[in-house]
């Protein structure tokens, strides 16, 4: 996936807020397949893939906390809180949505080992996933609010002993019966992120995200075309 052009294109066609989806699997056993988790920060464990737009320019010293927009996140929680009338949120035994939690990315598109998974998890992981990373990083470069919704789909490797399925869904890391409940997860999230958006359209942002690289404009290093900003520095090869 090239996530700087899909970055890239969404700032061009002046989108301000980015909701994704993602499907990761669990490694705290607090969360199950078929959750919704709404995570509030990243474990950046890939290696191939580009991850700035501003490769040799001297600019992107940016903070990353916090990792996700708080606006938005906050306004997937209310949607969310809606969708779940009834539910307590964020709730160890809430058993459908919960505010917080780590996402690890990894490279992929391979699966992760149980010895991986338990590295993972003493770093802080409560997810594992391939997506996010370099995206909420790429996004936030221009200055786009960003934020996720995660519905489980599977217990990582070792989390659970699982049997091998031939043939099945990760070949076994999913348990007989709960695809129903991962299905209804990923189904609830377009009309989260649908809720969330109506929720906040018209809003000013005043986050973090909206003025990243506010630092850069006051110094004059960059203007106010965020083409220019990405652009290769004059003599640099093709």
């Amino acid at each position: 996936m090239n996530y700087r052009a899909n970055i890239y294109a969404a700032k061009s066609l002046g989108v301000t807020r980015i909701v994704a989806w993602t499907g990761p699997g669990a490694i705290s056993r607090k969360y199950r397949p078929g959750d919704l988790v709404l995570p509030d920060d990243l474990l950046d464990f890939t290696r191939n893939r580009p991850s700035t737009f501003y490769e040799g320019k001297g600019i992107g010293f940016i903070r990353q906390a916090p990792v996700f927009c708080e606006a938005l996140r906050s306004a997937l929680l209310r949607a969310a809180k809606r969708r779940y009338a009834g539910r307590e949120v964020g709730k160890r035994d809430a058993g459908k949505v919960h505010f917080g939690g780590t996402y690890a990315c990894t490279e992929g598109p391979r699966l992760e080992t149980p010895a991986e998974v338990r590295f993972l998890a003493r770093a802080g992981g409560d997810l594992v996933g391939m997506t996010l990373c370099p995206e909420a990083f790429l996004a936030r470069e221009l200055e786009i609010c960003y934020a996720p919704v995660a519905y489980v789909t599977n217990y990582a490797e070792g989390v659970r002993k699982m049997p091998y399925r031939r043939g099945a869904l990760f070949e076994g890391m999913l348990p007989p019966g709960e695809a129903a409940a991962v299905e209804a997860a990923k189904n609830a999230i377009p009309g989260i992120a649908i809720a969330a958006a109506r929720a906040i359209a018209g809003e000013e942002r005043d986050c973090p995200c909206a003025v990243s690289m506010e630092r850069y404009r006051r110094r004059g290093v960059i203007g106010p075309d965020f083409r220019d900003w990405v652009a290769k520095p004059k003599g640099a090869g093709r």
